[in-house]
């Protein structure tokens, strides 16, 4: 069974029909608050791990920003009546660092600091969580296209019955909840190599000549190389988990588990 999941880093291109309806209806919502960079950071979580940006660029937080920023300036450039008594026009607030300059003197700033927050954690129950499982047949990960049903194991474990991301249902599982389900892991930037440690796991591309497939890894090593015009250049050798091999990778074939 030959399955691959292409999580190439492209060039950034713009944002999907489906995005845009929903950074309208986000906008609509919560109008300038949505410039906030933790709300941006969240949206553009959430759109990585949709169904919509499969085998499409990562979207950065400043990408959604930026898009955000240019809804208000849209808004605020309208036309408006003339006034004899306006000399100059004032755009809306910037309220991108709200969060982090709160202004104390003023209570309604200060109540929009925490409205920010809250309403950056329903994101997650307005964006799509994408999910991945992995498979008995081979102990690789594989994005999860739906989940079909449930039942509970003999142990009282519960096992849902998963359909993967470009497969028919002849290849449908049923695996364990809690230990093989998990959010979908998202590729890393040029600069997050900094962020890796020795002993962190996580998921790698194995490329073999047959198949590339994912598997969770150690790990062991790292020789930190300066970048250059193509990005990243350190190496990272990695243990695979399942099966104790050993392998000397770049960072483009690992991703990072949520």
């Amino acid at each position: 069974m030959d399955r691959l999941r292409p999580r190439e880093r492209l060039v950034f291109s713009g944002f999907i029909d489906t995005e845009i309806e929903k950074l309208e209806s986000l906008y609509a919502e919560y109008g300038e608050l949505s410039v906030n960079r933790d709300f941006c950071q969240k949206v553009a979580k959430g759109f990585n791990r949709s169904a919509g940006r499969a085998g499409k660029p990562v979207l950065k937080w400043a990408e959604v920003q930026s898009w955000f920023q240019r809804r208000t300036q849209y808004r605020s450039d309208k036309p408006t009546p003339p006034s004899k008594n306006d000399k100059e026009i004032n755009l809306s607030p910037d309220v991108s660092n709200l969060a982090a300059c709160p202004d104390a003197s003023d209570p309604k700033k200060a109540n929009g600091t925490d409205q920010v927050h809250k309403e950056g954690e329903k994101l997650r129950d307005l964006l799509e969580i994408e999910f991945e499982a992995r498979s008995a047949r081979d102990g690789a990960w594989y994005d999860v296209e739906r989940f079909l049903s449930h039942r509970f194991a003999s142990s009282g474990e519960v096992e849902v019955r998963v359909r993967f991301v470009g497969f028919g249902s002849e290849e449908d599982e049923w695996v364990n909840v809690q230990s093989d389900v998990r959010e979908r892991s998202i590729p890393l930037e040029n600069w997050d190599c900094r962020k890796i440690n020795v002993g962190d796991v996580m998921l790698c591309l194995q490329e073999r000549k047959d198949q590339a497939i994912y598997y969770d890894v150690q790990i062991s090593e790292i020789k930190r190389k300066m970048h250059d015009i193509r990005g990243c250049r350190c190496i990272f050798t990695v243990e695979y988990i399942h099966d104790k091999s050993e392998e000397n990778v770049r960072l483009r074939r690992l991703c990072r588990i949520l």
